[in-house]
């Protein structure tokens, strides 16, 4: 397997936990969403990635994309540990958590939409900032009612082993706190994010453990 990567990346981040969790080795390639106007935008790289997102998996001679199709696809050929529980009912709330963070949260942050703020609209750094924090918070703050009003939730967002909802939240938690987002209001989100980031799995795949880490 090769994964394309960005260390700080969320969505890097979550296939690069379900990597580690499934205990599969892959070459790492970098992809620097800054340098070089961005190595995403190279032909080579669009080849891979049409839309010029990380991350890209290369397995078997397919280049899968998308994050979470990823995962679903490494849970499917990588059955255990199982990053979706057995019982309908249960996958969907799992998928529904995790899609709370994956298409409700992270793509108003996503970089592009950031660099699309400052050129061409003109909102200078604080303004960014502002808007950052207000779709993470507002966002996060809907995911907190989720977890605290379940009786499903335990230590991780479902049960007590990580699911593909974790997956999602512990990059996302990441990246909040690196942008100074309020998080007093979420203390079910903080307490499963951090021990979900205790975990070995999570250790490795964290940005600062990264090839490309700056």
């Amino acid at each position: 397997m090769r994964l394309y990567s960005y260390f700080r990346s969320s969505a890097s981040y979550r296939v690069r936990i379900a990597l580690a969790l499934k205990g599969l080795p892959y070459e790492y390639r970098a992809v620097h969403l800054l340098k070089e106007g961005g190595q995403q935008m190279q032909p080579d790289f669009r080849q891979l990635s049409p839309d010029a997102l990380v991350p890209v998996l290369e397995d078997e001679g397919q280049a899968l994309t998308q994050s979470l199709a990823i995962i679903e696809y490494l849970d499917e050929t990588h059955p255990q540990p199982a990053l979706l529980p057995a019982e309908p009912a249960e996958r969907a709330r799992v998928r529904a958590l995790a899609l709370t963070i994956a298409c409700d949260i992270h793509p108003l942050n996503n970089l592009r939409v950031l660099k699309y703020l400052k050129n061409p609209l003109g909102i200078d750094q604080q303004g960014r900032d502002d808007w950052y924090r207000h779709w993470v918070e507002s966002g996060l703050a809907a995911f907190e009612r989720m977890l605290a009003g379940s009786p499903r939730t335990g230590q991780c967002c479902h049960g007590d082993q990580p699911t593909l909802a974790d997956l999602c939240l512990v990059p996302q938690v990441y990246n909040a706190r690196r942008l100074k987002a309020d998080l007093d209001a979420m203390p079910t989100v903080v307490r499963i994010a951090d021990h979900c980031a205790a975990l070995p799995a999570f250790e490795a795949a964290h940005p600062d453990r990264q090839p490309d880490a700056e």
